[in-house]
């Protein structure tokens, strides 16, 4: 069951040893291979994955180039260190928490598109705005992209700063509003796996994990005034929320 298991893992258009390289590179990162430890021989990673022997080695040098693993003539393969943990972008599960985290990270904004759209609200987003202004952006931190935001704003609002919504996250700046703002909000996380369109924006292969979260905002009215579509990549994400005990009786 596990090579049909790999082999549908395989066969999603990218180079295999580079999805090898990455499943041994997280095994490392979790901490089930640890430095010091000796990998599997070739024959038997061949055997585990199903894959051709030269796609093992192309795997074991990607990962030597990056300082995880080192062949030993006659030894093995043996674990030298840890992949960099770049899981500093937490989940917020607050409003306030969230517009924090964006005045934290201060990310590189790159706006690749505006225009005119209707947002994909369903029944329970709320009443529909008249008309939107839709911006794709991607957010980065020293030049590394981290996500993509599809963004869709009621127009009256956009108006009240077109500039500062251009350049600025959208979510702080509707924090700070007095007038029309944030009334509820509420977002959804799913996990999913990087397509033909997202990966090279994130410079991640295809079929890599990432997350992607629906943000709905509603000012008084109940009028969905921000919708927000946003993919993370999933070695970016750190969720940590506290979980509450079931209260006992005395």
């Amino acid at each position: 069951m596990g090579l049909s298991i790999l082999s549908t893992f395989f066969d999603n258009g990218v180079v295999r040893y580079m999805q090898l390289a990455e499943l041994l590179r997280q095994r490392i990162a979790r901490g089930e291979l640890v430095v010091g430890d000796r990998l599997p021989s070739l024959e038997e990673l061949t055997k585990e994955f199903g894959v051709s022997r030269i796609t093992v080695r192309q795997a074991m040098e990607l990962l030597s180039r990056e300082g995880l693993v080192l062949p030993q003539r006659g030894r093995g393969t043996y674990v030298t260190g840890r992949p960099v943990r770049t899981q500093w972008l937490k989940v917020q599960t607050s409003l306030a928490d969230l517009a924090r985290s964006y005045h934290d990270t201060r990310p590189e904004i790159v706006n690749i598109d505006e225009s005119m759209a209707r947002a994909p609200l369903v029944a329970d987003d709320g009443i529909p705005a008249e008309r939107y202004v839709f911006m794709r952006r991607i957010h980065s931190r020293d030049d590394q992209p981290y996500c993509i935001i599809n963004i869709y704003l009621d127009e009256r609002i956009f108006r009240r700063h077109p500039e500062r919504f251009r350049t600025e996250t959208v979510i702080t700046i509707l924090m700070a509003m007095k007038r029309g703002g944030v009334f509820k909000a509420r977002q959804v996380l799913t996990i999913g796996a990087a397509d033909m369109e997202i990966a090279p924006l994130l410079h991640i292969p295809i079929s890599a994990p990432v997350a992607h979260v629906r943000r709905v905002f509603t000012d008084v009215a109940n009028r969905v005034i921000y919708l927000g579509q946003v993919t993370y990549r999933g070695d970016f994400v750190h969720l940590d929320m506290d979980l509450m005990p079931t209260a006992t009786s005395s």
